[in-house]
């Protein structure tokens, strides 16, 4: 049976609104995350997904307070990440509605939080969130050319970007959600090469994420191993609506909802 490939909206939220930049800076307000949410819904959105941002003690209360809103408005999977530190963590935010929470910074530190969260909770309910960048000049090589970047895109690690996904797919995790930091809001297409290498590497589930700016740019994630296809800035703005990516994924001859 072939997986139908999945459209899914981003919210970054900050301070209880959304807000977009391009490679992860010069943030701007973009709306209430309850009424996107609401409006991608109704668009047919297969999932959602929230990115609390700052994630601070007194961000994560009012993220709990929004995911708990939009869990009672929307009908489709909402996965919740940004600042998840431990199990307990994740109970929090599944209690609130979440039906799946990332995890990024907090894994990268301490890899055993992987296997913690996924035995208690089942791998189903953890997606990896990687944010990832090629290697710069300068910096020390990595053997795929990428590294890992903690703090949302902040901190170079020095650790390979496809060695790391390898070893949380083994650890426990149900999915993967590749950000790429060089691509990020430029609107000029997803990684490729990223996301054939991390496909190569791992068979969970792939979203790709960063730098989607036609619809055209969705279909050739697709062609390189994508389950998944995330977008932000190109669905807030109106360039584009879910159901305009259904319609070219459709077109390519790949399976949608």
């Amino acid at each position: 049976m072939t997986v139908a490939i999945r459209v899914i909206p981003c919210l970054d939220v900050d301070g209880g609104r959304v807000v977009k930049g391009v490679n992860f800076v010069d943030l701007g307000d973009v709306g209430d995350p309850v009424e996107m949410a609401h409006l991608y819904d109704t668009e047919g959105a297969d999932e959602l997904t929230f990115l609390d941002i700052s994630a601070s003690s007194d961000g994560r209360a009012t993220t709990l307070e929004v995911v708990g809103r939009t869990a009672e408005e929307v009908f489709v999977p909402l996965t919740v990440g940004g600042g998840v530190r431990s199990a307990e963590d994740v109970a929090t935010l599944l209690r609130a509605g979440a039906d799946k929470v990332g995890v990024n910074t907090a894994a990268v530190e301490r890899p055993a939080l992987i296997g913690e969260i996924s035995r208690r909770f089942g791998a189903q309910v953890l997606v990896l969130s990687v944010d990832a960048r090629r290697v710069r000049p300068g910096d020390e090589p990595t053997p795929s050319g990428y590294e890992v970047t903690t703090h949302g895109g902040r901190r170079g690690t020095g650790r390979d970007a496809i060695e790391w996904v390898s070893h949380a797919a083994e650890a426990g995790v149900g999915e993967i959600l590749l950000n790429s930091i060089d691509t990020d809001g430029t609107k000029d297409g997803f990684d490729l090469e990223m996301i054939a290498a991390v496909r190569a590497a791992v068979d969970v589930p792939l979203i790709a994420s960063g730098g989607a700016g036609k619809a055209e740019h969705f279909v050739a994630a697709v062609r390189a191993g994508a389950d998944a296809v995330l977008a932000a800035s190109v669905f807030h703005f109106g360039w584009m609506r879910v159901g305009e990516v259904k319609d070219a994924l459709r077109e390519a001859g790949f399976p949608v909802r």
